[in-house]
């Protein structure tokens, strides 16, 4: 676990968790009401646009958690990086700066090692399989194991299946990646993931790509069609190639710190809300995959569907990466795999 510092120190103090009437008040000023008093307003860090299928599912159970706690609990959504960069915002979450942040599973692998089993390449045999395993005991486990790490796991949001991009030529091989410089996310996964490819994996930060793929500094990165389209990265990298190599769950993740703040009962409201979202934001995710292919493809992108021979060669480049998982992260494989 990360040591906290001197920032994260000075916003334990400045408080992300505001009970409204808990601060003192002139004199001269009239007594908060009590239901002034009990409120408890709580931020969440989104990376992404407020359009976004995830920043809905976010918004969707912060109006789940202010209604069925009559308003007592809000939960404000700062979405497009208001509050920061992903990992910023995650560390402050751990240190309980922020309250509640969503993130891809890639970063807080490091907290989690087991967290890398799911996102392991070509591991699910469709987005069903994945389904059934993250709203199993499988999904579960894995949402408590962040705990330890100052996290608590509150439910799985779609994210798609992440395929290759770049501004530089097609790819219908394993070949055609050689040598191009590609963006990863915080991840030695998704590092290793790129270079057994034979690409050069070059870790920045979600928001810091458009421009990186604009003035040439990276040539290409990997995401799914709505990432893709919602960032206009399909502006200024033209090839898609949908090898569709990881289907990487997203994370709704709170503060144990916070939560351990609250009772019992608004814990529970928090989780059964968390839960509660994720259909919500399935659905909205797959209308805006539908919506992200259609301008895409109209936008005269090239879209590259690898043949059958293709994808097994891409599949056999990633078994390095089974070899050195570890025997943790190689069991979660093992029971992924035999989930029917």
């Amino acid at each position: 676990m990360k040591k906290i510092g001197l920032m994260a120190v000075v916003l334990m103090v400045a408080g992300s968790v505001v009970w409204a009437g808990g601060q003192a008040e002139p004199a001269d000023e009239a007594a908060p009401t009590t239901e002034a008093m009990e409120q408890i307003v709580l931020r969440l860090g989104e990376t992404h646009s407020q359009d976004y299928p995830t920043t809905q599912g976010d918004q969707y159970f912060a109006d789940l958690v202010e209604e069925r706690t009559d308003g007592r609990i809000r939960i404000e959504v700062y979405h497009s990086s208001q509050l920061g960069e992903e990992r910023a915002v995650i560390e402050q979450v751990q240190f309980g700066a922020i309250d509640f942040t969503r993130v891809s599973i890639s970063p807080l692998a490091a907290f989690s090692p087991g967290l890398d089993a799911l996102q392991m390449p070509y591991l699910y045999n469709s987005t069903d399989h994945m389904w059934r395993v993250l709203k199993g005991e499988i999904g579960d486990e894995m949402l408590a194991s962040v705990e330890d790490a100052g996290f608590v796991g509150l439910a799985w949001y779609a994210s798609g299946a992440r395929s290759f991009y770049n501004s530089v030529r097609p790819v219908e091989s394993v070949a055609d990646l050689e040598g191009l410089k590609i963006r990863v996310q915080e991840s030695q996964l998704m590092v290793g993931l790129v270079e057994a490819l034979g690409a050069v994996a070059t870790p920045m930060p979600f928001g810091e790509v458009y421009s990186a793929l604009q003035t040439g500094v990276i040539d290409g990165a990997e995401n799914n069609w709505p990432s893709y389209y919602s960032t206009s990265h399909y502006e200024v990298a033209e090839y898609y190639t949908l090898d569709k190599h990881t289907q990487v769950p997203e994370i709704l993740v709170a503060s144990k710190i916070v939560m351990d703040r609250l009772s019992a009962e608004d814990q529970e409201i928090i989780r059964q809300a968390a839960k509660d979202s994720i259909d919500y934001q399935r659905e909205k995710w797959d209308d805006f995959v539908a919506e992200s292919e259609e301008v895409v493809r109209a936008a005269g992108n090239q879209i590259t569907e690898l043949s059958p021979e293709a994808v097994a060669e891409f599949q056999e480049a990633m078994q390095p990466l089974y070899d050195g998982l570890s025997d943790e992260a190689m069991a979660v494989v093992e029971r992924v795999r035999a989930v029917k």
